[in-house]
This record gives structure tokens, C-alpha cells and sequence, in this order.
């Protein structure tokens, strides 16, 4: 089984590379982490295999609600990251989520329809 961890960004956020960056970095980092605590068979299979995932773009905070909750309907862990808005953005801004790592086909279903960032 190949697994994959996937972080989806809002695409209308005007932020720098460097916030972009950290955001992402956010998502994968909390994401992998409820993975490892309810799904360690799952984060374990994803060390070993690689550590593979893909960033992908939402259009706004509505769709990227929209997939943490067909991620949460299928059982999938997952974070939504809202910025604490020290630096570029307002306090409580939502930035982006991570899935997992999943089984592939499972993220799947919730992002296989995204562009990639």
C-alpha cells in the first residue's frame, strides 16, 4: 500500500514565499503528527515508503472547509492551520490543512480534483 500526505493552501491569500513556506510547513508537521498518535500503522508505513506528499491549492477558506470535511466524513486525520497573525495576516486567519499521511486512494477522494500550488 503507498501512502501520501496532503497539504492544500488557500490560493487567495496574498502572503509572501516565506509565510507560504511556513504554512505549509505547519500543516505537514501537525497533520503528520495526529497521524502518528491515531494512526501509527499509517505514519510508520509513510516513514518507511518515503515520507511522500503533494501541496495542493484551494480557492478560498469555503473550499478548504469544504475538504476538511469530506476528510473528516472518511475518517481521515487531519489540521486546519490558523495563523496566530504576528507577521502578514490578521489574528485567526485559516491558511491551510494537512491530511494525513493516508493511503493514497483514500486522500484521494478528498483532493484528487485539486491543481497542484
Amino acid at each position: 500500500m503507498e501512502f501520501k500526505q496532503a497539504i492544500i493552501v488557500r490560493e487567495d491569500l496574498k502572503i509572501s514565499v516565506g509565510k507560504l513556506a511556513a504554512q505549509v510547513g505547519h500543516a505537514a508537521v501537525s497533520a503528520a503528527e495526529k497521524t502518528r498518535r491515531e494512526k501509527p500503522v499509517w505514519f510508520k508505513a509513510w516513514m518507511k515508503e518515503g515520507q511522500r506528499k503533494v501541496v495542493l491549492k484551494a480557492k478560498d477558506e469555503n473550499e478548504l472547509k469544504e475538504i476538511m470535511a469530506k476528510a473528516l466524513k472518511l475518517g481521515l486525520p487531519y489540521e486546519l492551520i490558523v495563523d496566530r497573525g504576528l507577521t502578514e495576516l490578521p489574528p485567526n486567519a485559516v491558511t491551510s490543512l494537512g491530511i494525513g499521511p493516508t493511503p493514497e486512494e483514500l486522500v484521494n477522494k478528498v483532493t484528487g480534483y485539486l491543481p497542484l500550488l
